[in-house]
């Protein structure tokens, strides 16, 4: 079997976003940052580009791979979790696979974790052979089981997963856990990984065959753009040339420096693209292996 294609022939780009929830507003402000703008809706459900021709619908989270599978919005900004859950629903279901991971954004992160009760001496995950497990990710917990051969009993909760063992309803859980503190309100601690999530970009399983193909094009190199720099400094300084492979040293964060050679003088003006943190102890460091003239600079847009 092969997914289906995309219905509908469209000469603007959709994109999916939740409309309330802690992925909204970043969600938005990322794509604010790669240039786009829009006019909303009366009823705040949908926003017309006006930057560009890409328009955005706003909807529950989990909603959002349901509407690409059938067409009806072209990406989606979700949770890994909700993303791999549904794709995991479709394979158990032998549907074929109808979206796909394109960018992790770098917000929302949290983990999807196995807990037991505080009074729990737990040792292995091989502990779960026999018992019963409450979640919301039935299909990524059954995944994981089976992975591990551990032959353990799904219990599928909507809400309220971490009351479950207290109620008698199981033994152990599998939930999202950020701070661990609604663990710890209900007498768990977290004791095994399954999944490492955050806010990713979502696309259909199959590439699109018109103008949507140049405009996604278009969004994934702002979106790298604006991604590579989140945390970016652009370091200008001046060293002399028996120094420059001791201060270079100290900046394995960035790109290959530019070099110059300052007139009349045996010293080298640099400039370097940081991806890391440029703190006062490290323009100490750099300082004190002969750069001198030392300037932080904010980088605001960069298009590769």
């Amino acid at each position: 079997m092969t997914p289906p294609a995309n219905p509908a022939v469209r000469d603007r780009l959709r994109i999916a976003i939740q409309k309330n929830g802690r992925l909204s507003d970043p969600a938005r402000a990322l794509l604010s940052a790669c240039g786009l703008s829009w006019r909303e809706s009366r009823d705040r459900l949908f926003c017309y580009g006006e930057s560009a021709p890409i328009d955005l619908l706003l909807v529950r989270d989990d909603d959002i791979p349901g509407l690409i599978a059938g067409g009806l919005c072209d990406l989606g900004i979700v949770g890994r979790n909700v993303l791999l859950e549904q794709a995991g629903e479709r394979e158990q279901a032998g549907e074929p696979a109808a979206f796909r991971e394109l960018r992790p954004l770098g917000f929302g992160g949290c983990k999807l974790m196995l807990a037991v009760p505080d009074e729990w001496d737990w040792q292995a995950p091989e502990e779960l052979a026999g018992k019963r497990i409450a979640t919301s990710y039935p299909a990524l917990l059954r995944s994981w089981l089976k992975a591990s051969a551990i032959d353990a009993d799904v219990v599928t909760l909507s809400g309220s997963v971490e009351i479950a063992p207290r109620l008698g309803q199981a033994d152990a859980v599998c939930d999202l856990v950020s701070s661990g503190a609604t663990l710890a309100a209900n007498h768990l601690k977290a004791v095994h990984t399954i999944l490492e999530t955050e806010a990713v970009l979502a696309a259909p399983a199959l590439p699109f065959g018109d103008t949507r193909a140049d405009l996604a094009d278009m969004l994934l190199r702002r979106l790298d753009g604006v991604l590579r720099i989140r945390d970016s400094k652009l370091l200008l300084f001046q060293a002399s040339r028996d120094c420059l492979a001791e201060v270079i040293s100290l900046l394995p964060d960035a790109e290959a420096p530019t070099m110059m050679q300052v007139d009349g003088s045996d010293s080298i003006a640099l400039q370097a693209l940081c991806h890391g943190v440029v703190t006062w102890q490290r323009l100490e460091d750099l300082k004190r292996a002969g750069a001198r003239g030392l300037m932080v600079l904010p980088v605001e847009r960069m298009l590769a």
